[in-house]
């Protein structure tokens, strides 16, 4: 059940609760010390919002997000040149920091708030038939909203890529920056072929599980899917969910990337800086520096290399487009002057997920939150780093499968399993349905009853969608959020292998291990579906059809591809066709979208470019040297 990874996290009460007694002022106080002291005394301590800013910088990103903060770092470590960060949201907060609040961030002043356009296919039970799309309005952007998982997705992914024109994006070619950017923590995969040390980016299990994912796991082995490493050689398979944390706190990319360089000179990074427009010469038909807004005043600030957008897969197109880059007659209509007419905005992509699945259980085992002592579990965290707040926003247990609709010949797995214990608490009502948008029928008939009780549920999630959608703007007000449909479920090919996907967690569960918890599903149907056999085809077509998900994944609306590619925005550099000095770095570039979560590709996407555009520019560099001489 959705719900129930949404709103995992145990301690939300201990944090967020109406203190009524001076005991819950302890767990408090003890966490605004830690994270106090944390702040003053910790090596990697928070970036510096720089207020005084040069007029003109080698290289300005924009957005300081899962690749800007990578690219940044990067781009920083030639220290002759000047790099410039602009991120249109603020610094992480403590609350950011725990691993099981993450659901309380969204709908906060660090997310963007968005929402898909109303749909007849999809988020069904939704109000306005609109689902909400979480993303990052802060440093380290998504990563500070996200679940956490680390999740590389399929070789087969990447190698697609390289055959549609892309030479240098295969998987061979990749591995190595995702093994540059880990440091990765858990010995029995750190010390394989598939992983780095040292790296930026701390992968490790959360310390803290609770039996059910064993189960999972071991459910998984009864149907012949092996326990093995899904970042590995293979995929296909169970395994306790790995997740960027760090000393039992969320890692971010703004964490991990920014806090340890924050006193490189050559690296300024601008917050709550808002960016309107990117500014070109209309000529020479190249980028020349941006417009942003910040603390009410307007600015202008020249790059002498490149502009690179990294704002992610809404807002660099939004950005492109206000700027007269994307396509012509949807830039003309909104009056816009064309420079570059390209497909920017097309080619929307995201992994769509069914919730609703869930299975109670008799024994006390899964994650209830009236059951814990916040106290005892604010003192676990605070001084041990361990404990229920650790859980990555409440899911434990990852799988891939490949259903019967999928190509079984190779490894190529068509649908993830997202596994989450843990139930809704009834005191949080209001903000479930706010969180996800619920019709408050469907919370009131569905959801309601199971609170407070052991629970654990599966998400289905499809890996590689054949439906596309876009994103566009609402007019030319760079403050009037753009418009997006990721268009779920426009082939019914993706509906039906959500269904089959379905068919085979309700085998999961259906395994030996779990019968020890007294498991069984839950099988209030939902009110929209009664028409249809519970469980039938046509059922659960109807359920995923009315609880549709995003987890965080919009890539693609700049679409990499070779110039022959008609639907290509930049190039396999990562250069934006017909402008100069131009680039995109971010989850917008993905031709297609990787078969899992897409956090770590996308921070594989910054160590990338981040890299390309060092070979570019220390090229003509070396080329302007010898010409001096």
């Amino acid at each position: 059940m959705v719900l129930n990874i949404l709103i995992a996290s145990t301690v939300i009460k201990s944090t967020f609760g109406v203190v009524t007694t001076s005991l819950w002022l302890i767990p408090l106080m003890l966490a605004a010390i830690s994270f106090y002291r944390y702040d003053r005394v910790d090596p990697e301590s928070r970036p510096i919002n720089q207020q005084n800013l040069y007029t003109e910088y080698d290289f300005i990103i924009v957005g300081g997000g899962s690749a800007g903060a990578v690219v940044a770092n990067r781009l920083s470590e030639v220290k002759h040149w000047k790099i410039l960060l602009l991120e249109a949201g603020p610094d992480e907060n403590e609350i950011s920091d725990v691993p099981s609040l993450a659901a309380y961030l969204q709908l906060s002043k660090l997310d963007w708030g968005y929402k898909t356009e109303p749909s007849t296919k999809s988020c069904l039970g939704m109000k306005n038939n609109r689902c909400n799309w979480p993303r990052g309005k802060v440093l380290g952007g998504s990563s500070v909203l996200n679940y956490m998982l680390y999740v590389r997705g399929n070789r087969y992914d990447y190698d697609l890529w390289e055959s549609l024109g892309n030479p240098g994006w295969g998987y061979d070619d990749i591995l190595p920056y995702f093994k540059k950017s880990e440091d990765n923590r858990n010995p029995y995969l750190a010390n394989t072929p598939y992983h780095g040390r040292g790296g930026f980016l701390t992968v490790q299990e959360s310390p803290w599980h609770t039996p059910l994912v064993a189960a999972f796991v071991e459910a998984g082995t009864e149907l012949g899917y092996p326990n093995r490493d899904i970042n590995g050689e293979y995929q296909s398979g169970f395994m306790i969910a790995q997740g960027t944390i760090r000393r039992g706190s969320r890692c971010s990319t703004a964490k991990a990337f920014l806090r340890p360089v924050r006193l490189r000179r050559n690296l300024h990074v601008a917050m709550n800086a808002h960016v309107t427009k990117i500014v070109i010469d209309p000529v020479s038909e190249q980028a020349m520096g941006v417009e942003f807004k910040r603390d009410g005043k307007r600015y202008r600030i020249f790059t002498r290399k490149e502009v690179i957008m990294s704002a992610g897969a809404i807002n660099t197109p939004q950005i492109l487009m206000l700027s007269g880059i994307g396509p012509r007659a949807h830039l003309e209509e909104i009056g816009i002057p064309v420079l570059k007419d390209l497909p920017v905005g097309e080619n929307l992509q995201d992994h769509v997920g069914m919730g609703g699945m869930t299975w109670l259980v008799d024994k006390p085992v899964a994650i209830v939150q009236d059951r814990f002592n916040p106290a005892t579990i604010t003192n676990q965290y605070v001084l041990n780093e361990r404990g229920p707040m650790t859980t990555l926003g409440g899911v434990e247990g990852l799988a891939f499968v490949t259903t019967p609709l999928g190509n079984s010949t190779i490894d190529w797995p068509d649908v993830q399993f997202h596994m989450a214990p843990a139930s809704i608490n009834s005191d949080n009502g209001a903000r479930v349905k706010k969180v996800l948008g619920l019709k408050e029928s469907l919370y009131r008939d569905v959801y309601q009853p199971i609170a407070n009780k052991d629970t654990w549920t599966i998400m289905p999630l499809l890996l590689r969608p054949r439906s596309r959608g876009w994103v566009r703007l609402r007019s030319k007000n760079p403050f009037h959020y753009p418009l997006m449909d990721p268009n779920y479920f426009d082939d019914p090919f993706d509906v039906q292998t959500l269904v089959e996907g379905a068919k085979i967690a309700l085998r999961v569960a259906e395994a030996n291990v779990f019968k020890q918890f007294g498991s069984r599903l839950y099988r209030k149907p939902f009110p929209n579906c009664k028409q249809f056999k519970f469980l039938s085809d046509e059922y659960l077509e109807c359920q995923i059809k009315t609880i549709s998900m995003t987890i965080y994944h919009p890539v693609g609306t700049a679409k990499m591809g070779p110039s022959w590619d008609s639907g290509a925005v930049v190039d396999p550099r990562l250069r934006v066709y017909g402008i100069k000095r131009l680039r995109v770095i971010d989850a917008s570039i993905m031709p297609t979208i990787s078969s899992g979560n897409t956090n770590a590709p996308v921070i594989m996407i910054g160590e990338k470019g981040a890299d390309l555009v060092k070979e570019d520019w220390m090229d003509v560099e070396l080329a302007n040297v010898k010409a001096f001489r």
